[in-house]
């Protein structure tokens, strides 16, 4: 085709420009609000939401490519081939459809991105430049293949990006109206450039030829207002036809969510509550509410507060309390209480309740729940009656234990010891009174006196041993200090004293329950420990705490190669000073390691503890 002078110097209508660039955004937009209904959509709807959001899209596409067109004016008339245009429309909606296709799958893999992106690219390239091919005018077009080849990979980016935005909108519904506008504008950046990216390629040079214009038509003002126009009230209708089809498939999910909870909620035993956050209004109670309370849920929706009424009127003003803080913010976390029914049983339940914020961060609503425990609760009572006399019993005994000690140490003392010193001095009498023996005698006479003094000292320590005299007549303090250095003598054990200045008298209780700890926790180390010493440490202020620690072997035997060989029994001293601490409302705690065992006892002194251990001594 003969070429006649120089390329012709076009220039850009900018109003159209900024209307083609707000056609790519709107179509993109519309693009993120459809690819929802079609992931969503399911059979024929699915089919039918994919073909009207392709077409609406690829309309979009193709009027913003148009639009950018237009709004490059030449020097000489440019009229447009109309069955051209139409199979650049056509490359635009399939482009569209392909897109929508490989969105609409619950998984978009490499693969699937990679063929999505190649054809929706050479979809919208095609387009392009079929849309340019359409153009019937006095010169040559021609293309610079650098830029070709830019725009065609401006093309495959923003199809990258169309699948990508689209694909996370449309398995995130979480995303904000501003995500979406963002990305929407990024979309339609991306698909502009490539439509002016393509223009920038063609360079049009005069030629004498004449154009074959058999069907080609020439686009007025008023054409290209029609083809915005209809586009954007296409885009428009695309959008609110999804907007209200989301709202109703929202709706009828709801209704059918709600529905099937209604169902199972009404199998459950527990109370399912939800009000508002005043607690005013019932909005949904199940059916174990009438199990519970004895009363219909019809009630309660009439009156909110009717289940109140069926709180026992001790526990009503506790429940109240609770209900005052949870209205304030405060979680309500297993608030225990009794119901009793119009028939006249009890029931023990616990209440759960939460406040539910809207979106702003303000109360909007209460959920809550009643789990009844009736059965178990009148277990825990049964094993408590029980534990109670079980502890009360061994008080007995142990008393009974430590009396037959008093009497039994008493007796060995005044009794049985003092016949013996009568013994000795009689033996020793005895021995002054006679004359000279003979070598026998003279030997069996002075070994009868050891003997008597040997048993003297035994029944004055086991004497000593079953109830320090000491403890009932100084105190904790003189006797632990008799009994350490007594058991010093008696055993080469060392043991270390530190005691509080303010320790003073207790409850006799109190003081014979240390006390025997000691001598227990003593008597261990000399038994099983190993060890040298021991230490014993004792303070007093709100709370009584004793210590008694030593460095021997510990709870474990230690093997050779330093595993445990035979794990520690609990022996009935133990057991023994567990009951004692508990019986005087303390604590007892073993700690034991290879390095040693520590024991500790804390007692609690305030008012009513010693007011509990004083009764306890009648």
């Amino acid at each position: 085709m003969p070429q006649v002078g120089a390329p012709l110097v076009g220039f850009y209508d900018y109003r159209l420009v900024a209307v083609s660039i707000f056609i790519a955004i709107s179509a993109s937009y519309m693009a993120l609000d459809l690819g929802g209904r079609v992931t969503a959509a399911h059979g024929w709807l699915r089919s039918a939401w994919l073909a009207g959001g392709a077409a609406a899209m690829g309309l979009g596409i193709w009027s913003m490519h148009f639009t950018g067109m237009l709004a490059f004016n030449l020097p000489i008339p440019v009229l447009y081939d109309w069955p051209t245009v139409l199979v650049s429309l056509l490359a635009a909606i399939l482009a569209s459809a392909v897109a929508f296709y490989v969105v609409s799958r619950k998984k978009m893999g490499r693969a699937q991105v990679l063929t999505g992106t190649v054809l929706m690219g050479l979809g919208i390239v095609g387009m392009h430049y079929i849309g340019m091919a359409a153009m019937r005018l006095s010169a040559v077009l021609q293309y610079s293949p650098p830029l070709v080849a830019l725009s065609a990979v401006i093309s495959g980016v923003a199809s990258l990006v169309a699948l990508k935005f689209t694909f996370d909108y449309c398995t995130d519904f979480s995303q904000t109206a501003l995500a979406k506008v963002i990305s929407a504008a990024a979309m339609g950046t991306a698909i502009f450039l490539m439509h002016y990216a393509g223009m920038w390629s063609a360079s049009f040079i005069p030629s004498a030829v004449l154009p074959d214009i058999a069907h080609a038509v020439s686009i007025s003002t008023l054409g290209l207002s029609g083809i915005v126009i209809g586009t954007l009230a296409v885009q428009s209708v695309a959008i609110v036809t999804s907007s209200v089809d989301r709202r109703l498939a929202s709706q009828a999910q709801e209704l059918q969510t709600s529905e099937r909870f209604r169902q199972i909620a009404d199998f459950l035993r527990d109370v399912l509550l939800l009000t508002n956050a005043d607690l005013s209004e019932i909005l949904f109670v199940n059916r174990a509410y009438q199990m519970i309370w004895g009363r219909t849920v019809e009630s309660l929706y009439a009156n909110p507060k009717s289940w109140l009424e069926g709180i026992h009127p001790d526990d009503r003003q506790h429940v109240q309390d609770g209900l005052r803080k949870l209205v304030d913010g405060a979680p309500m976390d297993a608030l225990e209480f009794r119901v009793g029914r119009p028939d006249g049983g009890i029931s023990w339940v616990r209440l759960r309740a939460r406040i539910v914020c809207d979106s702003g961060g303000h109360p909007h609503r209460i959920v809550g729940n009643v789990h009844e425990f009736t059965m178990r609760k009148q277990a825990e009572e049964k094993v408590n009656q029980a534990e109670q006399e079980l502890l009360r019993l061994s008080g007995q005994i142990l008393r009974s234990q430590d009396e037959e000690r008093r009497r039994i140490g008493r007796d060995l003392h005044d009794s049985t010891g003092q016949n013996l010193v009568a013994l000795a001095t009689k033996l020793g009498q005895l021995r002054r009174s006679l004359p000279p023996l003979e070598g026998k005698s003279r030997t069996l006479l002075p070994q009868c006196e050891e003997l008597a003094d040997l048993c003297i000292r035994e029944v004055r320590t086991v004497s000593y041993l079953l109830h320090p005299p000491v403890l009932d007549e100084a105190g904790l303090e003189d006797a632990i200090r008799d009994y350490a250095s007594g058991f010093t003598d008696r055993s080469g054990i060392r043991v270390d004293l530190e005691l509080s200045p303010h320790l003073g008298r207790m409850p006799r209780d109190i003081e014979l329950a240390i006390f025997r700890v000691v001598q227990e926790s003593l008597t261990n180390i000399q038994r099983h420990s190993g060890s040298q010493t021991a230490k014993i440490r004792i303070d007093r202020n709100s709370n009584l705490a004793l210590e008694i620690s030593d460095r021997g072997r510990g709870a474990l035997d230690i093997g050779p190669r330093g595993k445990n060989v035979s794990p520690f029994k609990v022996g009935v001293g133990i057991l023994g000073m567990q009951e004692r601490v508990k019986l005087v409302g303390g604590r007892l705690e073993i700690e034991s390691t290879s390095h040693g065992t520590i024991v500790r006892v804390t007692v609690p002194l305030g008012e009513k503890e010693r007011e509990k251990a004083a009764h306890s001594d009648c």
